[in-house]
């Protein structure tokens, strides 16, 4: 009934911009927490950023923390990541997820969050 779809994704050169965006659709009654995350080939699925209900608490992983920001638009059961200065190790499949039962504190890995959407690829060239 809940559907997250991420879109966005796509190559980029080293040093530049992406925007990725996670789209709620389904029946969304209560509030909730979002996440980003990313996983590369061979690696385990990493925490990339977080965000509360009312978007006023963020954080970020400490590899991305400065390049990358997350905001939301309820309104729009909208979810954004902002990725500047892009870097070759951002290459990733990057799937956004929805905790329903959120916590005072930020949730940071995969196992917390409720629903998933289906991954978007970036790949950051050199």
């Amino acid at each position: 009934q809940v559907q997250l779809v991420e879109s966005g994704g796509e190559l980029v050169q080293a040093g530049g911009s992406l925007t990725l965006s996670c789209e709620l659709s389904g029946r969304t009654f209560s509030s909730y927490a979002m996440g980003w995350f990313r996983q590369a080939p061979g690696k385990e699925r990493d925490f990339v950023a977080a965000i509360t209900w009312s978007g006023t608490s963020t954080t970020y992983a400490n590899s991305v923390k400065g390049r990358f920001t997350i905001s939301r638009d309820n309104a729009k059961n909208t979810v954004y990541l902002q990725m500047n200065y892009l870097k070759p190790e951002d290459t990733a499949v990057y799937y956004c997820a929805a905790d329903w039962n959120p916590s005072p504190k930020m949730k940071t890995t995969p196992d917390e969050y409720d629903y998933w959407g289906q991954g978007t690829q970036v790949t950051v060239s050199s």
